[in-house]
């Protein structure tokens, strides 16, 4: 039996992969680590080309001229031979200047017109080809974004990216490379004709050849299409390396590792480089091989056409065009079969694109409902929750959050605080129970039209490059520069604006790097104001900030919390203080609820809670702590 992705059909097997790893030992040893993801399947030839021509269906007049200027250039092209032969008999008879000068002016204007064919077509394919290119990148990122946080923490976010880049831009360079081949081919169609009004029998000895050019060139088909597949592979492990280098470089630098993680790109880098070479080699070998057939072919005909020649079976000129034909018809018929291979290539790009494409998302909305504002009433009835069979988070967890309540979660790292707020804002699928808002089973709801109701900062607001006030527009696209400002000097007063070197107009770096972690705070929480959600989630950041910053931040959690329902991860004294109920939890379960003093006299898990993570937060413990300093003498 083979188990089954849940996210899967049953085609995600990578048969390749496998016979790689049986047939090739020394292939396997290059290939290790490059398995293919979980969410990868196999497409049949059939299946791909049905799919890719969807994506050109809305091309049709476009192709259409196309066509017709495929089939007028390869007529030019086929035409250019037969004037020449015939020229030559003419001039064997009787040379005249004047039919040399038509002759050489037919043959200018011959191939001057297939120039002008060849640029309409060139422009009208290569329009065509980047918008279908544009679609299919368009739609895997549509689709990427569409997945739940699970798909993001089960892959790695450096391959997603290359099969949305590299993968699309390789297979529209394949596409190109097949608009040239549909000339060639309409040339040697052409030419077949031309060929049998020549010499029939000849005719019939070149096609002979042509199914052997064809076969041999299909023998390379499914080891151009492994080697492909392999490649795209490495690239994108190589595309991982680079962004974690450059995303973990401070880390690195303070760990001095500059060395390590070259030495990592250096080995992936390498990975890549004999895989590539195994590919180049096997691509680059193929149209030698056809070229030694298709000559061998030739030189039996020009044999053969010359006995016929020599005892007047047909003209000289007529075995010239027939040999010239000849040599004519094989370039194209070497490119037809060469081209299946790297053709492979393209598909298997282009199956790694759709892959992604097809991956199912493991939270599901079963109806789109949700045309009113939210009042922010959450129940949880007996919810069981986990990331994976081996990891139950909780355990039939039963929690009312009436409209307007604020509730702070506190407990141990794995106590399921971070579950909680991520079910409710649909970031991942609950197994068991059910979880409502508003009395209304949560996956009944219109996704996007719920999640504009959430108000969510994480732990570590994360900020885009550009301004403050861009970031904290954010939350509401359509927000004036007055209400934002309005709302900023709603906290605090807006004195932390005055910490800012151009207020709101303040750069604030890649991922906010150039604020500090209050001020990214600030923001974050200014950001969700300005949305004005139903619903408040916030895991409360643990850094190191300073009593100024510390109390603008609970002025505006005080805010918030005051006019929304709010469900906060609390880290602080001051927020636990701050909600409206206390729930306690340990192992996905409650223990505990209620306010802080009755908690406290409970003499339960919260007050051992509060005297490992609390207690030195309060007052009159800083106060105990200052006497007891000045009683010792010690100073700060």
């Amino acid at each position: 039996m083979v188990a089954i992705h849940p996210r899967l059909g049953d085609n995600s097997l990578d048969s390749g992969a496998a016979a790689t790893t049986c047939e090739d030992p020394l292939m396997a040893a290059v290939m290790r680590g490059l398995d293919p993801e979980a969410y990868d399947r196999q497409y049949s030839d059939t299946d791909l080309v049905r799919r890719v021509l969807q994506y050109f269906a809305p091309y049709r007049r476009q192709g259409i001229i196309i066509a017709i200027t495929t089939f007028l250039m390869a007529l030019a092209s086929a035409a250019t031979p037969l004037l020449v032969a015939a020229g030559v008999d003419l001039i064997a008879g009787e040379p005249q200047q004047a039919f040399v000068a038509l002759l050489t002016s037919a043959v200018l204007i011959l191939g001057v017109a297939v120039w002008a064919f060849n640029w309409v077509r060139r422009q009208l394919t290569t329009t065509v080809i980047a918008e279908a290119v544009f679609a299919i990148r368009k739609d895997a990122f549509a689709a990427t974004i569409r997945q739940d946080l699970s798909f993001f923490d089960e892959y790695n976010s450096g391959r997603v990216v290359s099969r949305i880049t590299s993968d699309t831009q390789e297979f529209g360079e394949v596409i190109s490379l097949s608009s040239d081949l549909i000339n060639q081919v309409a040339v040697a169609a052409i030419l077949i004709v031309i060929l049998f009004t020549i010499d029939w029998k000849l005719t019939l000895a070149v096609l002979a050849m042509a199914p052997v050019v064809a076969l041999t060139a299909l023998a390379f088909r499914r080891l151009a299409r492994r080697v492909t597949r392999q490649s795209s592979r490495v690239l994108a492990e190589v595309n991982t390396s680079i962004q974690e280098a450059v995303t973990g470089i401070r880390v690195a630098k303070n760990f001095r590792q500059e060395a390590a993680i070259y030495a990592e790109f250096e080995a992936v880098n390498e990975q890549s480089y004999e895989i590539n070479v195994r590919r180049g080699f096997v691509l680059a070998s193929i149209f030698p091989v056809l070229n030694v057939l298709a000559g061998i072919g030739t030189a039996v005909l020009v044999y053969f056409g010359g006995l016929s020649a020599a005892t007047g079976v047909i003209s000289i000129a007529a075995w010239y065009l027939f040999i010239t034909t000849v040599d004519r018809f094989w370039f194209p018929v070497t490119n037809l079969s060469a081209f299946w291979a790297q053709f492979q290539a393209g598909l298997a790009a282009i199956e790694r694109v759709f892959a992604l494409m097809d991956v199912t998302t493991a939270v599901t909305q079963h109806e789109d409902a949700l045309n009113r504002p939210l009042r922010g009433e959450i129940v949880f009835q007996h919810v069981n929750f986990r990331y994976s069979d081996q990891e139950q988070v909780l355990r039939d967890l039963s929690l009312p959050i009436a409209a307007g309540e604020s509730i702070a979660l506190v407990g141990h790292t794995g106590a399921g605080k971070s579950s909680i707020i991520k079910l409710i804002a649909r970031f991942y699928e609950f197994q068991d129970g059910l979880i409502t808002v508003d009395g209304q089973d949560i996956r009944k709801y219109d996704l996007d039209a719920y999640r504009r109701q959430l108000g969510i900062v994480s732990q570590v607001p994360f900020l885009f490059d550009g301004t403050v006030a861009d970031n904290i527009r954010y939350g509401r696209p359509g927000a004036t520069d007055a209400e934002i400002l309005a709302m900023a000097q709603r906290i605090g007063q807006g004195e932390w604006l005055d910490t800012l070197p151009n207020g709101l107009q303040s750069e604030v770096g890649e991922r906010g790097s150039r604020l500090s972690m209050g001020q990214r705070q600030l923001v974050a929480l200014t950001r969700v104001l300005v949305q004005e959600p139903a619903i408040f989630i916030l895991d409360e950041a643990t850094a190191s900030i300073d009593p100024f910053t510390e109390a603008q931040i609970q002025q505006a959690l005080d805010m918030i919390m005051a006019e929304r329902t709010a469900v906060i991860i609390a880290h602080r004294l001051s927020t636990v203080r701050s909600a409206d109920r206390i729930i306690v939890l340990r192992d996905g379960q409650i223990l505990e609820e209620g306010s802080h003093s009755d908690l406290l006299a409970a003499h339960g898990h919260y007050a051992d809670l509060y005297d490992t993570y609390f207690r030195h937060q309060s007052p009159a413990y800083n106060e105990t702590v200052r006497s007891w300093k000045e009683h010792e003498n010690i100073s700060d």
